[in-house]
């Protein structure tokens, strides 16, 4: 087996609370933003760009989803307001994948959406390729226009998804993919 093949059928998502330090160096970093930014951009468009969270500010935008949270559970228990505290320290990095799509004469938005997915698949990989265990998710905040403005993007940008990056605690097992004969047709 090819070994690129081999690598990409042995690639597993690792929960983000299962990644530890040490997360990336910064020239580590600077190679996985560099290839997640080599995908597919019809028209050289880049509809899409990176926040990258670490240290301190892990914290601080989590103090940000805490406060979000108890305004609409105002009676949750001390324990959800610690988790949703801790959701962007659970690696040591998370970057943010922003999906700026914007009307163009002749690249749809959808090819631009897909675009930001490409980047995020892409990130992983490099990710991975590095030894390092990832996370892709995008989960409540992704999609609260208040996390969405605290953290910085425009009203006309969305989050395609926040990549957790640290060295994975455990090998991580395999999930059941779908039957091939079951997704698959020909024309």
């Amino acid at each position: 087996m090819n070994e690129t093949i081999g690598f990409l059928a042995r690639r597993r998502s690792v929960p983000a609370a299962q990644l530890r330090e040490p997360g990336p160096s910064a020239a580590e970093l600077g190679t996985i933003l560099s290839i997640a930014s080599r995908v597919p951009d019809h028209g050289k468009l880049a509809p899409w760009r990176f926040i990258v969270i670490e240290g301190e500010a892990r914290h601080q935008l989590g103090e940000t989803i805490a406060r979000i949270f108890q305004a609409d559970a105002p009676d949750a228990p001390e324990d959800k307001l610690v988790a949703e505290r801790e959701r962007l320290a659970r690696a040591p990095l998370v970057v943010a994948v922003v999906s700026g799509a914007r009307a163009h004469p002749k690249i749809p938005d959808w090819e631009q959406v897909l675009s930001a997915g490409a980047v995020c698949m892409n990130l992983v990989t490099a990710a991975n390729a590095l030894g390092f265990g990832t996370a892709w998710v995008t989960e409540w905040i992704a999609y609260d226009r208040r996390f969405l403005d605290a953290l910085g993007l425009a009203p006309e940008e969305r989050l395609a998804g926040f990549i957790h990056i640290g060295r994975p605690a455990m090998v991580p097992s395999d999930r059941p993919r779908p039957d091939l004969a079951q997704i698959v047709t020909r024309a």
